[in-house]
């Protein structure tokens, strides 16, 4: 009975680090092949559709593999980097120098190099009891007794080009003969026992949804893996076909100058016009942002206020030994404000359950700040925002906006908010209709404050204005207290002495 041993060589697989998001683009690379690494160090970083994340390796060894270049999008689970965790041993087990003809070679002797990128990586052994094995802190792989039987053949010949570039170097002998291809398949239809399709999970999930056999659909990716256009042909095929006719009635001739393909994507001014892919963060807004503008039913009210006083509160807050090193401004009256406002009208602080059809009122306020970042737009929240005083307050705004600049913002970060504060005013611009962040109930808008003239105890002055904008979801907040939250609001930010006399 021959024993298994741990493989030389450890697959590293893109983790879930983004609580079920399905994949990640790799930002930048921090080793290369041959560099050392150690358990717990960071070998890249990856943007997932909320926020780019540090990824550390679970194990120490030499880097043989980077199996993507950076600016790739992978799917979660696939293998991104091989590390020889054999410390420059030998393995235990000597592989073979060629196969047995009628044996399938051991996964384990192909090197990751030699798989496709859009291939997930073979199961790593593991032994019996050993529970998950670490992949990232929080994340891991199921324990499985089973190995993956490999392809004897396919259409392309792929299982002869991975046996045949093995490296030399991890065995000590030349690249193993090509295993013989099998009884050629007739090209009439499936067969029974024929092999399992090629395709990634996320399309295999697409096309158990829509309720396609993978074994009907015809592939165009890569070494004839099924892509998510080829599901979605296979569905649209039978209502773009033409309609069958009649009984008896001649078949209508197809040009032979007309294949039947995918159209040619379409051509554009490459001197005049710019394309940008859309993925990560600003592909994860733009839907949200669609789901949020279509299910909740917005309505958005303005007032126009005068904040002389709250910019003098500001510097005066500036000099206070209390907020030494901290950031003042005003936003951070206007959050204090907005969180006055809501423990006055605790209604607007709740969510939409779907499911249930119930209104869900929070009795507490993660209060989300917008923040523009080369990557997109991204909503951090301070959580339990309404416990802090000003001073937390306001460390927490600094602590929020340098992580957001530095693209360091966590996921966890990004949820859970309830509402939430844009301040358009930075840019310039007077005010906005705001779309809510998803699953809130409510979002302030912040102007520009400027100079203007106005009446001010009954004489026309130079005063600092600014418009406020409040949209809010109508299914949760009617017009009254909707209102009443936007003026209590302007109220505060009028005389930022009610931020004592209301509290």
């Amino acid at each position: 009975m021959t024993t298994m041993t741990q493989a030389p060589v450890r697959e590293f697989k893109m983790p879930d680090v983004g609580e079920g998001l399905t994949e990640a683009e790799i930002l930048k690379w921090y080793v290369q092949p041959g560099d050392t690494v150690t358990d717990g160090q960071v070998v890249c970083e990856v943007e997932t559709a909320k926020a780019a994340v540090e990824l550390p390796i679970p194990y120490d060894g030499v880097v043989r593999a980077l199996h993507f270049p950076e600016g790739t999008t992978v799917d979660v689970g696939t293998s991104i980097i091989a590390v020889d965790v054999s410390g420059g041993a030998a393995p235990e087990a000597e592989a073979p120098a060629a196969a047995p003809a009628a044996e399938a070679v051991p996964a384990a002797a192909v090197p990751a190099a030699a798989v496709p990128a859009e291939q997930p990586a073979e199961a790593e052994p593991t032994s019996a009891g050993s529970g998950r094995q670490p992949v990232l802190v929080g994340y891991g792989v199921a324990t499985s007794a089973t190995r993956r039987r490999p392809r004897k053949t396919t259409p392309d010949g792929f299982a002869q080009q991975a046996v045949a570039g093995v490296r030399t170097e991890l065995n000590g002998h030349a690249p193993a003969a090509p295993v013989p291809a099998a009884a050629p398949v007739p090209a009439a239809g499936p067969v029974a026992g024929a092999q399992r399709p090629l395709a990634k999970p996320p399309v295999r999930k697409l096309a158990k949804d829509l309720g396609v056999d993978l074994a009907t659909v015809t592939p165009t990716g890569p070494d004839g893996i099924v892509t998510r256009e080829d599901v979605h042909a296979a569905v649209a095929a039978p209502e773009a076909g033409p309609t069958a006719p009649e009984p008896g009635a001649p078949a209508p001739e197809v040009p032979s100058a007309a294949p039947v393909s995918t159209p040619a994507p379409a051509s554009y001014d490459t001197a005049r016009e710019t394309r940008i892919p859309v993925k990560g963060v600003r592909k994860a807004t733009a839907a949200a942002m669609v789901g949020s503008a279509f299910t909740a039913p917005h309505v958005t009210e303005f007032v126009t206020v005068d904040v002389t006083r709250t910019m003098k509160l500001v510097e005066e807050l500036k000099q206070d030994k209390e907020f030494a090193g901290l950031r003042v401004n005003p936003l951070l009256l206007i959050a204090k404000a907005l969180l006055v406002a809501i423990r006055r009208n605790p209604g607007v602080n709740a969510s939409w359950d779907e499911t249930a059809q119930e209104i869900v009122v929070k009795h507490y306020v993660n209060l989300g700040i917008a923040a523009a970042t080369p990557r997109g737009l991204i909503v951090p929240n301070i959580k339990d925002a309404h416990a802090k005083t000003l001073p937390q307050l306001a460390e927490s705004l600094g602590e929020l906006v340098s992580t957001a600049r530095d693209g360091k913002t966590s996921p966890s970060a990004m949820q859970a908010g309830t509402v939430t504060i844009t301040n358009v005013g930075v840019f310039g611009v007077d005010t906005g209709t705001p779309i809510l962040n998803p699953g809130e109930s409510a979002i302030l808008a912040v102007g520009a404050i400027k100079l203007q003239p106005w009446v001010h105890k009954g004489k026309v002055k130079p005063r600092q204005v600014t418009t406020l904008a409040l949209s809010f979801d109508h299914r949760l907040v009617d017009g009254e207290l909707g209102s009443k939250v936007l003026a209590d609001v302007a109220a505060i930010l009028e005389q930022p002495k009610r931020l004592i006399s209301w509290a």
